[in-house]
């Protein structure tokens, strides 16, 4: 039984994705909710456990780890939403269910170079910067096409499909262009990669998540919304 305050927000959370799905014309089990623990403390991932949420992310591969270990008997599936840095790509393989931030060709070469025989494929999905801004990382948008290709030929991992992060900002028409960039660019994939499997879109968090949805994300990543604001 939960008794802690830090998953109280999570009935309303839902019915807004809910609302925003509807709003859509989408069903609202077409969208996953993927509870970010980053900066949390132990108890609030335990909350989230006993709630019933089974998506939940880390950004750093230390703290990722060791959670993957301390809850590997929960059913729980673990996702990396953050940047992964090359030397410690190897480490996930065969901890996260998905890697969300697969964000250069570089990246997928040290994945697909550090495979072992018998290892499990690698979930990833391919980050895009669809906001343009300078300060975030990922694929552009203009190389996606032969970008994606290349990543298909990479045997140790599993493109299941894009995401980004938009600006931190009010702007609705910026918000809708950066989630309904994206989703074109899937579209594009499927029209010209033969072998392009990938209908998942990874986009929105906290303060733009319904817009998210209604522009067609599959999974929205989401702390602060869940839990509050982190102690560090």
């Amino acid at each position: 039984m939960v008794t802690s305050r830090s998953v109280a927000a999570l009935p309303q959370v839902e019915d807004r994705i809910a609302e925003a799905a509807r709003r859509a014309g989408r069903e609202p089990s077409e969208v996953r909710l993927v509870a970010v623990t980053k900066g949390h403390p132990l108890d609030v991932v335990e909350d989230a456990i006993a709630a019933g949420i089974q998506d939940l992310a880390e950004n750093r591969v230390e703290a990722l780890l060791h959670r993957v270990e301390r809850y590997a008997d929960a059913s729980v599936r673990w996702h990396m939403v953050g940047h992964l840095q090359r030397r410690k790509a190897p480490q996930v393989r065969g901890q996260v269910h998905l890697l969300h931030s697969l964000d250069s060709l570089k990246l997928a070469r040290r994945l697909e170079r550090t495979a072992g025989e018998d290892e499990p494929l690698l979930s990833v999905l391919a980050q895009v910067n669809t906001s343009g801004e300078e300060s975030k990382g990922g694929f552009e948008p203009e190389a996606l096409v032969e970008s994606v290709g290349e990543i298909l030929e990479c045997t140790s991992l599993r493109l299941h499909g894009l995401m980004t992060m938009a600006p931190l900002t009010d702007d609705e028409a910026l918000l809708r262009a950066t989630f309904g960039r994206l989703r074109a660019l899937r579209d594009q994939l499927d029209r010209e990669l033969p072998d392009y499997d990938g209908p998942e879109l990874s986009m929105g968090m906290s303060n733009d998540y319904e817009i998210a949805i209604e522009e067609g994300s599959t999974m929205v990543r989401l702390g602060t919304a869940l839990f509050g604001e982190r102690n560090g």
